[in-house]
Protein backbone atom coordinates (compact mmCIF):
# COMPACT_ATOMS: atom_id res chain seq x y z
CA UNK A 1 0.00 0.00 0.00
CA UNK A 2 1.60 3.47 -1.09
CA UNK A 3 1.54 6.04 1.78
CA UNK A 4 -0.08 9.68 2.39
CA UNK A 5 2.76 11.66 2.32
CA UNK A 6 3.54 13.10 -1.23
CA UNK A 7 6.55 13.27 -2.91
CA UNK A 8 5.92 17.33 -3.78
CA UNK A 9 7.82 19.46 -0.99
CA UNK A 10 6.89 23.42 -0.98
CA UNK A 11 8.72 25.41 0.64
CA UNK A 12 7.16 29.18 0.74
CA UNK A 13 9.35 32.25 1.41
CA UNK A 14 7.23 34.29 3.87
CA UNK A 15 6.51 37.32 0.89
CA UNK A 16 4.84 34.71 -1.29
CA UNK A 17 3.15 32.62 1.97
CA UNK A 18 1.28 36.18 2.49
CA UNK A 19 0.30 36.62 -1.06
CA UNK A 20 -0.75 33.33 -1.16
CA UNK A 21 -2.91 33.45 1.91
CA UNK A 22 -4.21 36.72 0.60
CA UNK A 23 -5.54 35.20 -2.55
CA UNK A 24 -6.54 32.27 -1.18
CA UNK A 25 -8.86 34.30 1.20
CA UNK A 26 -9.96 36.56 -1.26
CA UNK A 27 -13.65 37.17 -2.61
CA UNK A 28 -12.93 39.59 -5.78
CA UNK A 29 -9.73 37.10 -6.93
CA UNK A 30 -10.56 35.03 -9.76
CA UNK A 31 -12.12 31.69 -8.28
CA UNK A 32 -9.27 29.74 -10.47
CA UNK A 33 -6.44 31.83 -8.38
CA UNK A 34 -8.18 31.34 -5.57
CA UNK A 35 -7.80 27.19 -5.79
CA UNK A 36 -4.37 27.53 -7.17
CA UNK A 37 -3.30 29.68 -4.33
CA UNK A 38 -5.43 27.20 -2.09
CA UNK A 39 -3.77 24.12 -2.83
CA UNK A 40 0.20 25.52 -3.08
CA UNK A 41 -0.71 26.50 0.79
CA UNK A 42 -1.97 22.73 1.71
CA UNK A 43 0.81 20.98 -0.06
CA UNK A 44 3.11 23.98 1.66
CA UNK A 45 1.49 23.00 4.78
CA UNK A 46 2.33 19.45 4.60
CA UNK A 47 -0.82 17.53 3.16
CA UNK A 48 -0.65 14.90 0.38
CA UNK A 49 -1.64 15.00 -3.40
CA UNK A 50 -4.81 13.48 -2.78
CA UNK A 51 -6.00 15.36 0.35
CA UNK A 52 -5.43 18.71 -1.46
CA UNK A 53 -7.35 17.55 -4.71
CA UNK A 54 -10.19 16.38 -2.37
CA UNK A 55 -10.17 19.91 -0.46
CA UNK A 56 -10.36 21.73 -3.58
CA UNK A 57 -12.36 19.58 -5.72
CA UNK A 58 -9.57 19.22 -8.53
CA UNK A 59 -8.07 15.51 -9.54
CA UNK A 60 -4.53 14.73 -8.59
CA UNK A 61 -3.22 14.84 -11.99
CA UNK A 62 -4.18 19.26 -12.13
CA UNK A 63 -2.85 19.34 -8.50
CA UNK A 64 0.37 17.75 -9.08
CA UNK A 65 0.56 20.52 -12.66
CA UNK A 66 0.46 23.48 -10.72
CA UNK A 67 2.55 22.24 -7.61
CA UNK A 68 5.23 21.55 -10.58
CA UNK A 69 4.19 24.82 -11.94
CA UNK A 70 4.86 26.31 -8.86
CA UNK A 71 8.10 24.64 -8.44
CA UNK A 72 9.43 26.05 -11.50
CA UNK A 73 8.26 29.28 -12.05
CA UNK A 74 7.12 30.10 -8.00
CA UNK A 75 4.49 32.90 -8.67
CA UNK A 76 4.42 33.59 -11.75
CA UNK A 77 3.82 29.69 -12.44
CA UNK A 78 0.11 30.36 -11.16
CA UNK A 79 -0.71 32.15 -14.34
CA UNK A 80 -2.85 30.81 -17.01
CA UNK A 81 -0.19 30.27 -19.66
CA UNK A 82 -0.78 31.77 -23.64
CA UNK A 83 -2.93 29.84 -25.50
CA UNK A 84 -2.77 28.96 -29.23
CA UNK A 85 -6.11 30.42 -31.34
CA UNK A 86 -6.99 33.74 -33.14
CA UNK A 87 -6.51 37.09 -30.85
CA UNK A 88 -9.60 38.93 -29.95
CA UNK A 89 -11.50 40.73 -32.74
CA UNK A 90 -12.50 43.56 -30.07
CA UNK A 91 -10.12 44.03 -27.36
CA UNK A 92 -10.89 46.17 -23.69
CA UNK A 93 -8.56 48.52 -24.51
CA UNK A 94 -10.18 49.70 -28.16
CA UNK A 95 -13.22 51.33 -26.94
CA UNK A 96 -14.20 54.96 -26.47
CA UNK A 97 -16.00 56.52 -23.27
CA UNK A 98 -19.30 54.84 -23.86
CA UNK A 99 -18.19 51.38 -24.21
CA UNK A 100 -18.38 51.14 -27.76
CA UNK A 101 -15.63 49.46 -29.84
CA UNK A 102 -13.87 51.79 -32.40
CA UNK A 103 -13.49 51.15 -36.14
Amino acid sequence: MGTNKTPIEIELADDERGFLERVARSFTAPHRDVIRAQLILSLADGMSVSAVGRQVGLARRIVCKWAVRFGRKRLMGLDDAPRSGRPPRFSPDRRDALGEARV
